[in-house]
């Protein structure tokens, strides 16, 4: 009969089938051991967290770990950079806006401001001891009301060679500065006190009876005009900061 030649071979491939299947069952077990096994080394590694946490943990193992730059050091009256051992730290700000009011900070400590209770409108003058660093008179002036400027010029005389004085501006403090005030003020140096219009915000540091050297940063001021005002009504609040060199000892 026609294909009968081939009919002889179909017990051997059967014998061979069935030496096959003992073979394909362990190769079966085998594979399932290992699946298991490679499911329990996952979970031994994976932490105890949240599905979405450990799926964050494994996205993120090879990124480029981040590097923060430091929290820069806190230096005196806010610095960005430390005056050295033989200075004194100093910062003006002045007033700015209705809730803006003005500071004077010396060797990190605050001479005027508005958690002392010790600042108000008009010109804010501090007085520090050159030699020893300590404050002698803080005082306000009211230059928008009443007659100030007497008293002013007396608190200005008042402080003794060697002195430094420390001079801010709220609100306004032009409006009843007299001529004499202003001659006052002028004698300490000041450049820029006749400019002084409404509302100019205005810091002026000044020596008395020394020198202070020339990089020193001593005077800025600020003019209110409606169409640049930071606030409604008020220019912006301006400062100034440095180190003063101590007396040599």
């Amino acid at each position: 009969m026609a294909g009968a030649p081939w009919r002889h071979l179909l017990p051997a491939r059967e014998g061979r089938s069935r030496r096959l299947g003992p073979l394909k069952v362990v190769f079966l077990v085998l594979a399932s051991l290992c699946a298991w096994y490679s499911g329990y080394l996952l979970a031994e590694l994976i932490p105890d967290a949240p599905l979405s946490s450990a799926a964050y943990s494994i996205h993120s193992i090879g990124e480029r770990p981040v590097l923060k730059a430091p929290v820069p050091k806190r230096q005196k009256c806010d610095h960005w950079t430390p005056c050295p051992s033989d200075t004194y730290a100093y910062r003006l700000l002045s007033g700015g806006g209705i809730n803006k009011y003005a500071k004077i900070c010396f060797e990190d400590d605050l001479l005027m401001g508005e958690k002392l209770g010790n600042v108000a409108r008009g010109i804010n003058i501090a007085i520090v001891n050159y030699v020893t660093g300590n404050v002698t008179a803080t005082q306000h002036f009211d230059m928008y009301e009443g007659d100030n400027s007497g008293p002013m010029i007396k608190f200005i005389q008042s402080a003794p060679p060697k002195s430094l004085l420390f001079m801010v501006t709220y609100d306004d403090g032009s409006t009843r500065l007299n001529n004499d005030a202003k001659n006052a003020i002028e004698e300490l140096g000041s450049k820029e006190i006749r400019n002084m219009k409404f509302r100019s915000s205005w810091v002026f540091l000044a020596a008395k009876g020394f020198e202070l050297p020339s990089e020193i940063q001593r005077e800025k001021i600020n003019h209110s005009d409606t169409k640049n005002n930071r606030y409604s009504g008020w220019p912006a609040e301006i400062q100034i900061e440095g180190c003063i060199p101590k007396e040599p000892s």
